[in-house]
């Protein structure tokens, strides 16, 4: 069992960094890429996530890494438009998303 400290670092890190930052892999005793850690801790649980009924779950961080966090799409908006009322409009299109 890891220390909380050590955990809470790392979810520091993935706050504040998302998806393009590293996380401290325990097991090698370094910072690692955030995708290589997630990529090792779902080959680590891919046994039980169906007995489990979570794949879709489990399936959806893989769109995380490959598409971003929200933050990282409105970033990418604003980056692109200096416009907050774009952003504001990809956050209601997200968050309305299959909705009817």
């Amino acid at each position: 069992m890891y220390k909380t400290r050590l955990l809470n670092e790392n979810r520091w890190r993935a706050a504040r960094y998302g998806i393009s930052g590293k996380l401290i892999d325990f097991g090698k005793q370094q910072e690692v890429p955030f995708t290589s850690l997630v990529d090792e801790l779902l080959e680590f649980v891919d046994d039980e996530v169906d007995e489990l009924g979570s794949r879709k779950e489990v399936e959806y961080v893989k769109e995380i890494m490959k598409n971003g966090t929200g933050a990282d799409r409105q970033l990418k908006v604003w980056n692109d438009t200096n416009d907050i009322n774009a952003v504001v409009d990809l956050i209601i299109n997200e968050t309305t998303m299959g909705l009817d």
